[in-house]
């Protein structure tokens, strides 16, 4: 349980960095080259840009610490299957995200900068969250299990071991030693 702790405070710490360059993003073009007043989709195509940006932070930032005890890919290509994976798990958080954003701008009709902030960095950073950290934990970075070792073929007793005295157990599994008492024999 402490492992799955700490693992989750440092993704809350690498989240912490992603979200700082996504909020300053988002607010940076939706004043600027994306405002609503000039371009009736800007909200959500500051959000897209932002968010991709954070998505590149993040994957640096899990990969190498927060996630930084899973088996990494060996390859090239598993290195790109982890890269697939992690930004399919991100497009499914910033479609949360972006679902958030969406409900309150045009379908709840709140379209102030607070507003936009409130369902895009408040609620649906929170619903986002969750599922990434899931995703991302089992599926992206999820432990590598070993091959499974074939079974070893079945063969005679004899050729599998030499022929050792009865009671001779090899040091590698001796246990335990028990006192031999001997008290009962010293007074015969």
């Amino acid at each position: 349980m402490r492992a799955i702790a700490t693992q989750f405070a440092r993704f809350g710490v690498v989240g912490l960095g992603g979200l700082m360059v996504d909020i300053a993003v988002f607010n940076i073009l939706r004043a600027t080259l994306l405002s609503p007043d000039d371009v009736h989709e800007g909200p959500v195509i500051a959000k897209v840009v932002s968010v991709t940006l954070a998505i590149v932070v993040n994957w640096l930032g899990n990969r190498h610490w927060a996630f930084r005890h899973h088996t990494p890919p060996a390859s090239p290509a598993g290195v790109a299957r982890e890269g697939l994976a992690f930004i399919v798990v991100s497009l499914g958080g910033m479609a949360i995200t972006l679902g958030c954003l969406i409900v309150s701008h045009y379908l709840l009709g709140f379209t102030s900068i607070v507003a936009d902030n409130i369902a895009s960095n408040g609620v649906g950073l929170v619903l986002g969250t969750a599922f990434r950290f899931a995703f991302y934990r089992s599926w992206v970075f999820a432990p590598t299990k070993a091959p499974a070792q074939p079974p070893a073929p079945v063969t005679s007793r004899a050729a599998e071991s030499p022929v050792r005295p009865s009671g001779f157990a090899p040091l590698r599994r001796l246990q335990t030693i028990a006192p031999i008492d001997n008290r009962s024999t010293a007074h015969e």
